[in-house]
């Protein structure tokens, strides 16, 4: 394309929407929860904060019990054993999400949402919902520390893990 060509946006390009996103567009901050085990899963744990929104020891209780249900089940859908569970404090409402590695190097994903600060309100997201941008983020993360540690890593399986546990995103996610 040549630098000085003009871009003509098409009819499906909601411009006025995409502005409004970007001018509401902010930081939000994660932190790495530990590793903890869960519906006989290794489960590293993050939460994802919008501003003035804090995760909770409520909301990590209740989040890694529904991870735990969910994951029971895990094995029968090619599970290998390792997810990442986010606890998200949204602006908007509180989720959580589900991330297993399952065979052929793919992933499986659930999204459950529900109410800001009702743990026990949280439900299965409607089919098609995806990680919204922080969220992405940390998949993202997850997926080159799944590369780096544990399919590329070196050293013994536990070693492998230990190393894949420690590799965290934390602060600023834009």
């Amino acid at each position: 394309m040549d630098m000085t060509e003009v871009v003509v946006l098409p009819s499906a390009v909601d411009g006025e929407r995409l502005l409004a996103l970007a001018d509401g567009h902010h930081a939000r901050t994660a932190r790495p929860l530990g590793v903890r085990e869960a519906g006989g899963h290794l489960v590293k744990v993050y939460a994802v904060e919008a501003p003035g929104r804090q995760v909770t020891g409520r909301d990590e209780e209740s989040g890694l019990a529904l991870a735990g249900a969910h994951l029971g089940l895990g094995h029968a859908r090619g599970s290998a054993g390792l997810a990442v569970l986010i606890l998200h404090a949204g602006g908007d409402g509180d989720y959580v999400l589900v991330q297993t590695w399952i065979e052929g190097y793919m992933s499986d994903l659930a999204v459950f949402v529900g109410p800001a600060g009702e743990p026990g309100e949280l439900r299965p997201g409607r089919a098609g919902l995806a990680p919204c941008v922080w969220e992405a983020a940390v998949l993202t993360h997850e997926r080159d520390a799944f590369v780096r540690c544990v399919l590329d890593g070196s050293g013994s399986l536990t070693e492998r893990l230990t190393a894949w546990g420690r590799d965290v995103i934390e602060g600023d996610l834009r």
